[in-house]
């Protein structure tokens, strides 16, 4: 199993600052509903932990205080490639160092997280807008899982 201690400091800040980062993508995409997103997020953490052991990696991440890095963005196409970027490169290093279930349970929860984050609050009378399914789908892409 792979934990926080098969990653150097940095790795470890990325492996656990790109989820924050997917929902804050999403919840960027559209106007409205920050707080609800934002509460969103930290359901998602939560209902990761309570799956507690099944995956030991995403037991340290979810415990982990969730810490989103985007300094020096000023748009949010500017903050959606950099959460990509971060997406990409956490992704990319855990393909090197965890077990394929491992990775797919943090793609999973990536998007799982995003997903989340959009529902929360009704944008122009629907449950997530299309900005915010765009988004979601990017995510999903940069994080090589599949959508529903």
């Amino acid at each position: 199993m792979t934990g926080r201690a098969d990653f150097t400091e940095e790795e470890w800040e990325l492996v656990t600052g790109a989820p924050p980062l997917a929902g804050l993508i999403v919840a960027t995409a559209q106007r409205g509903g920050t707080f609800r997103e934002s509460l969103a997020m930290g359901k998602a953490y939560g209902e990761a932990r309570k799956q507690h052991g099944q995956s030991e990696l995403l037991d340290e991440i979810t415990h982990a205080r969730p810490k989103v890095e985007h300094k020096g963005v000023s748009s949010f196409e500017e903050l959606k490639q950099h959460g990509l970027e971060r997406i990409r490169a956490a992704v990319s290093l855990l393909e090197d160092r965890a077990a394929a279930d491992e990775v797919d349970a943090y793609r999973g929860f990536v998007v799982t997280l995003a997903e989340r984050v959009a529902a929360a609050h009704r944008e122009d009378g629907v449950e997530v807008s299309e900005a915010e399914r765009a988004a979601i789908e990017e995510i999903a892409s940069a994080a090589g899982a599949a959508t529903a």
